[in-house]
């Protein structure tokens, strides 16, 4: 019976109902999702803003510790109880959540990896002026080929600049290896927020979207997006390569 429930719920999360038409729609946006990816983007935008500066102030003063933790797990908790209408009461407990969970990400790097913290706190730089720049493309153009394509050149050039004059000032193999994983990372993860970008849009047609969960959820819902997506596309080129 557990096993059934547990497999249920597996199956549940890797669902998604979008297809590769949906995942390759580059048409105009209705402006009902239109409005909607606004305020996704804003507030995550905010959330990484905030993730970052807890971030930076354990990075200078090692502010993180058990407090940090346990009051992020206790915010998340509160979030997660708090009715969907009180809007902004659910946008400050996620700030507040971020905030407390980017103080903590320093222990965790330390604990889990061998990465400088300055570096750790370059990739939440970047990965934040990325979110930023897609939320900036999209107050400016409704259409989803130029959001996309703008906010990637944009903000790539930006981090590969920012990698560039970095590693003038440095000669160590092993900060250089790191280097290179931070800058691969924040690829992927623009790219990532590209398919999540058409997951909301295609959500949008059959309603509002909770733009306080889809800001939560958009590292939850990674592998199974990325899973879905890469099953699409593989069963179209199996497709194609039967019919030729």
């Amino acid at each position: 019976m557990k096993f059934s429930v547990m497999k249920n719920a597996v199956k549940a999360y890797f669902k998604r109902n979008w297809t590769r038409q949906d995942l390759m729609n580059s048409g105009k946006i209705s402006m009902h999702a239109y409005r909607s990816l606004k305020r996704v983007y804003l507030t995550f935008f905010c959330a990484m803003l905030s993730f970052t500066f807890g971030s930076f102030l354990h990075w200078i003063w090692e502010v993180g510790g058990p407090v940090t933790v346990i009051s992020s797990v206790a915010s998340l908790l509160w979030l997660y109880i708090t009715a969907p209408w009180r809007v902004r009461k659910r946008v400050l407990l996620l700030l507040y959540a971020v905030f407390n969970l980017g103080a903590s990400f320093g222990l965790i790097i330390q604990h889990l990896t061998e990465m400088e913290q300055d570096l750790a706190f370059g990739l939440l730089v970047g990965s934040t002026i990325g979110i930023g720049t897609f939320w900036f493309v999209a107050l400016i153009t409704k259409e989803r080929g130029e959001i996309y394509r703008g906010t990637l050149l944009y903000s790539g050039a930006i981090i590969f600049s920012g990698v560039c004059v970095y590693a003038l000032d440095i000669l160590d193999s092993h900060i250089a290896h790191w280097m290179l994983v931070v800058y691969t990372l924040h690829a992927l993860f623009m790219g990532y927020l590209v398919v999540y970008s058409q997951e909301i849009l295609y959500d949008a047609r059959f309603g509002d979207i909770d733009f306080v969960n889809c800001t939560f959820t958009v590292f939850l819902h990674l592998p199974a997006i990325v899973v879905h997506a890469v099953r699409l596309c593989l069963g179209a080129e199996i497709q194609q390569h039967r019919r030729n």
